[in-house]
């Protein structure tokens, strides 16, 4: 399996400024997945799926997009679900209910046995690396990933849901320090390095353990960052529907294009290659936002 895609699968209540209110599929990992499958990538999910109506709306969501199921088997648990609250800008705030529910629900040996010989990439974050037991075992299981397994972490920090701050925050210093790409935002940022200039935070996440740090400045830029060199990708104005979605597509569309242009591990030093996946990146970015909800797009929708 190229990519093993690893955390929660929930349901999104969108709430509109209107008072309207859908449900969508949704979770960053569940969306990163969906990307990588509509892009082509051999990909496996790893996260806990309810044996209930959302949850057979999120395996037949991934299964769609030719995304493998980790974890086949539906557990005996309701669907977490977020209230996913827009703002008049299309922003998105959220409140999460898990408790007693199926995105938790990773042991260290469904983790495990969801990575074998062919895994290239290993993909984790959002509530994966907070919600126990999953977190423990996302932990765990990226300490003893291969070698050659290149390991791609999104925090997507969730300040509501994080009891203890210095437990998170040490958790995920332990995981950043065998994760080779990073990928953080501006309210990411803002969570870890409060009062650090955002490019500066992000630069200094490389001290951490990461050899590339992408730091996706919302609408204004992407600022790649390495030991050996940084360069900035513009952004181009989309019409913005809402930006559910978007951050992990980015992280989709940046891995789709560095695995299918063969390179791994050890090539992340190609500053060339990394802005290629970069611009890449944002141009599914940039469709996922200019439609309702998480929808990234296909391979055939992307330019030439």
């Amino acid at each position: 399996m190229s990519v093993v895609v690893a955390g929660e699968a929930l349901v999104d209540l969108i709430l509109r400024p209107d008072g309207s209110l859908a449900a969508a599929a949704g979770g960053g990992p569940f969306n990163a997945a969906r990307t990588l499958g509509r892009l082509g990538i051999e990909t496996s999910f790893l996260g806990g799926l309810a044996d209930d109506r959302f949850g057979h709306l999120l395996r037949d969501r991934l299964l769609a997009d030719g995304v493998r199921l980790g974890m086949p088997d539906l557990l005996p648990l309701p669907t977490t679900l977020a209230l996913a609250e827009l703002d008049e800008h299309g922003a998105a705030s959220y409140q999460f209910y898990f408790d007693h529910t199926s995105a938790p629900a990773v042991t260290d040996a469904d983790a495990h046995g969801a990575v074998d010989a062919g895994t290239r990439v290993l993909h984790v974050g959002t509530l994966g690396l907070l919600l126990e037991p999953m977190a423990t075992s996302l932990e765990a299981l990226v300490a003893d990933v291969s070698d050659s397994v290149l390991v791609f972490v999104d925090p997507n920090c969730r300040p509501r849901v994080v009891s203890d701050r210095d437990a998170y925050v040490a958790r995920l210093h332990r995981v950043l320090a065998r994760a080779d790409v990073v990928k953080v935002s501006g309210d990411d940022l803002d969570y870890l390095a409060p009062d650090q200039d955002p490019v500066d935070a992000a630069r200094a996440l490389l001290d951490l353990g990461p050899r590339v740090v992408l730091f996706t400045d919302g609408g204004k830029a992407v600022h790649v960052l390495t030991a050996a060199g940084s360069f900035v990708v513009a952004v181009p104005r989309v019409e913005v529907v809402d930006t559910v979605g978007a951050g992990d597509s980015f992280g989709g569309g940046f891995l789709a294009t560095w695995i299918s242009e063969g390179h791994g591990r050890d090539d992340l030093g190609d500053l060339d290659a990394l802005r290629c996946a970069a611009e890449r990146a944002v141009v599914v970015a940039g469709i996922t936002c200019s439609r309702a909800g998480a929808e990234p797009p296909y391979l055939s929708e992307l330019p030439a």
